[in-house]
């Protein structure tokens, strides 16, 4: 009984030793957990700050985008930063205004084929007249220089002229000289050449602002000359600032509005009736101000005969002069060509009352008479600098002496062909 007690109690002891045991290694185990719980985070949280680390590396890439430094390498990169979302809309149109690889219309651009072609209708007038005397001709009889004196008469090129080259004419004809009808022909060609060479070309940028005053009398196309003209410069990249001096009639006001608008210069303009000078005055004061490259003044019409018109001019040029030194720099006198003598008569009174610097002569297209070119530079000593010859603003040409002796005299290629 005694054994068999000793023997449950050592059992239960036993027991109570291995599941205490069990109990402890159990507990083990869980108290181990946690430290091997926390273990396992810190290896993934160590990643974030490489992650963080390495986000420097971005702003490299973002940061090429706003960069300048390639810009001054051409100004083509100006024009794709204008379209850059940061850049306002407004200023798209004007950047290709500044940085064209060449004006729309340039200004010294040659083209003989294009000019003869506006000079058809002197050439099949003026010139052919001259070219049916010599034609078929092998000896030239002095008697012949009548019939030319009459042609160059009825072509407007004026009396004093045509006086002045029937003189060197019979000159080199009594020298012999002249013995058959190309040395004749060439001789004309030398002598217009000479009259002509006295000057032309666009206008000269002296100043900023060039201050360009168009004078002339009631519909000789002074308006439209100065649409044209702003034209050509906008696309040469230059500021261009339109006055709207013809304070009396509203039509010439909105009409040099519509161009303005066109080509996207300003306009300034007065009250209907205003004094004209006072525009000149304010539009010369408010383009220096602004940094204007080019001005351009409008003028009523006036009639050359009307002293009091006159004065008001050159009231309105005393008054340019004292907005700015030297200004205007430019004195234009619009004429129409196929207004013949009359236009050089105005010339010459204009030219009494105002220090002209050059002759725009409009609508040469529509006359045969294209001696007056001829008539204007040697009886006036005021050189041609533009000429019209069509609607469209590159109709509007500078006028080179050699070039337009050549489309007016010269032959073209199929009368080359022809021959």
């Amino acid at each position: 009984m005694t054994t068999s007690i000793v023997i449950v109690i050592a059992l239960v002891v036993v027991a109570i030793g291995v599941f205490a045991a069990l109990a402890r290694g159990k507990g083990g185990r869980q108290l181990q957990a946690p430290p091997s719980s926390r273990a396992v985070p810190g290896p993934p949280s160590q990643p974030p700050p490489k992650r963080t680390s390495e986000r420097p590396a971005v702003p490299p890439r973002n940061e090429r985008l706003p960069s300048t430094a390639p810009a001054p390498q051409g100004e083509a990169r100006t024009g794709a930063t204008a379209r850059s979302p940061s850049t306002p809309a407004a200023t798209e149109p004007t950047k290709p205004l500044t940085t064209p690889p060449g004006p729309s219309v340039p200004p010294s651009k040659r083209d003989v084929a294009g000019l003869r072609k506006g000079l058809a209708a002197s050439r099949g007038g003026f010139v052919a007249r001259l070219s049916a005397l010599f034609q078929g001709k092998k000896e030239i009889d002095p008697a012949i220089l009548e019939q030319v004196e009459e042609v160059m008469l009825t072509s407007d090129v004026g009396p004093k002229t045509t006086q002045a080259i029937l003189a060197r004419l019979r000159g080199s004809l009594e020298r012999n000289e002249l013995r058959d009808a190309d040395a004749v022909w060439a001789a004309l060609r030398a002598e217009a050449s000479r009259i002509l060479q006295i000057g032309g070309g666009a206008v000269r940028l002296s100043a900023k602002p060039t201050v360009v005053l168009m004078v002339g009398v009631n519909g000789v196309g002074k308006t439209t000359t100065i649409g044209k003209l702003a034209t050509r410069y906008n696309a040469a990249g230059k500021t261009v600032m339109l006055a709207a001096g013809d304070t009396f009639r509203a039509a010439a006001v909105q009409q040099l509005e519509v161009w303005g608008k066109r080509v996207g210069s300003e306009v300034v303009r007065g009250k209907e009736g205003a004094d004209p000078a006072a525009v000149a005055f304010d539009a010369t004061n408010r383009a220096k101000e602004n940094g204007i490259d080019l001005l351009f003044i409008d003028t009523a019409g006036r009639l050359h005969t009307k002293a009091p018109l006159m004065d008001e001019i050159k009231k309105v040029r005393k008054t340019i002069a004292k907005a700015m030194d030297g200004a205007p720099h430019e004195t234009f006198l619009v004429l129409d060509a196929t207004t013949g003598q009359n236009a050089l008569q105005q010339a010459a009174l204009f030219k009494d009352a105002l220090d002209l610097t050059g002759i725009v002569l409009t609508k040469l297209d529509g006359t045969a008479k294209g001696g007056i070119v001829l008539g204007i530079c040697d009886e006036l000593g005021v050189p041609v600098r533009y000429v019209g010859l069509g609607e469209r603003a590159e109709d509007l040409r500078e006028f080179h002496a050699d070039e337009f002796v050549e489309a007016l005299f010269g032959k073209g290629e199929d009368e080359v062909a022809a021959a």
